[in-house]
């Protein structure tokens, strides 16, 4: 038996939208902030996201932990927002899923009785595992959810996979999207050639992860010849930690490279504006020090427009990296039109009433 997703979802999906890996609000304690918890989901569905993707790395793998044991309540919290929101019932719902088979099965049985539309499923913590054996967990794993695919880089996890692992990756029935993350162009184009050549690759949306190279990715289309004929795939969307931060700019950036993809008028001016994204992210993700800061640079923004008290992760060890705040003092001032300060400050004391 093979998932199905909502046509509604589905339509959405592959017209694009922005999804926001979710972050973890904690207080000083470091237990869940039930309140702000759910006020960062307010925050996403005000800013006009499309969607949403929780228990993913930005929300930290740790609540997984058995003495933390937070991923039901934090998916659970979040669809509750949503359904409360009364949000389109396009509005797509990820929820993260992890480990080995039989974890990763029941995470995905959590997930749909909870009504998530998609699994984003990661690769991570599995490096002893063949190609063959993450295909077949992928391939269970969509009989219970259908499943966002996740290329996710190596800094953080993730491991090289082969074009050919892709291109039957492809073939899996309920596999419907992929986010391509490993911050690598060469292996971006294996994922976006093996979805061409795919003859699935009307069922399956591509979304940019590649958090160093948003607009670009945003802006392109693949062409491929396929059995002779052009085959073109765009990238349609985004499911980004970056966009956990000044959220309803990112859903504005998104329509602004929508309307520059149909017209061909503002190209350059986008590519000249995603530099300075992937100058932002930079401070927020701490390539610097091997992306050891990425979570903790998140929660610093957030915290920075009081959506959160603090930038607290479960893993004590986990914090900005020396001078990673004044990177992020630089491209605050620096890049004011890419926050929405402003527009979280009016909206704030609403989000965070119960």
């Amino acid at each position: 038996m093979v998932c199905e997703l909502r046509p509604a979802v589905f339509q959405r999906l592959h017209e694009g939208v922005a999804i926001p890996a979710h972050p973890l609000a904690l207080d000083a304690s470091r237990r869940l902030d039930e309140r702000r918890q759910r006020a960062l989901t307010r925050y996403y569905l005000a800013s006009g996201a499309g969607g949403v993707a929780v228990g993913v790395h930005t929300t930290q793998f740790e609540i997984r932990d058995k003495e933390i044991n937070l991923l039901e309540p934090v998916l659970r919290m979040a669809a509750e927002e949503v359904e409360r929101a009364e949000a389109d019932d396009s509005f797509i719902k990820v929820a993260g899923i992890c480990g080995p088979t039989d974890q990763a099965l029941a995470e995905a049985e959590l997930a749909a009785k909870l009504g998530y539309d998609l699994g984003l499923v990661s690769m991570g913590g599995l490096h002893g595992w063949t190609e063959f054996e993450l295909l077949h967990r992928v391939e269970e794993i969509a009989k219970v959810i259908p499943v966002f695919g996740f290329y996710l880089q190596p800094s953080v996890g993730g491991r090289p996979l082969s074009y050919s692992f892709w291109r039957e990756f492809a073939e899996i029935p309920g596999f419907m999207a992929i986010k391509m993350a490993p911050f690598n162009r060469y292996q971006t184009l294996d994922v976006a050639r093996a979805v061409c050549h795919s003859s699935r690759s009307e069922q399956i949306a591509l979304y940019t992860g590649n958090d160093d190279n948003i607009v670009a990715d945003l802006l392109t289309t693949f062409r491929f010849m396929v059995k002779g004929k052009p085959v073109e795939k765009s990238i349609v969307g985004g499911l980004l930690g970056h966009w956990a931060v000044w959220t309803s700019k990112a859903v504005e950036l998104l329509e602004r490279i929508k309307a520059a993809k149909k017209s061909g008028a503002g190209v350059h001016d986008l590519l000249q504006e995603g530099v300075m994204v992937t100058d932002a992210n930079a401070a927020f993700f701490d390539p610097a020090h091997e992306f050891h800061g990425c979570i903790a640079g998140i929660h610093e923004v957030l915290r920075r427009q009081g959506l959160l008290a603090g930038r607290w992760c479960l893993n004590p060890d986990e914090d900005l990296s020396p001078g990673q705040m004044e990177e992020i003092d630089r491209v605050y001032r620096e890049y004011p039109q890419l926050s929405d300060d402003e527009f979280v400050q009016r909206h704030l004391e609403e989000w965070l009433t119960v």
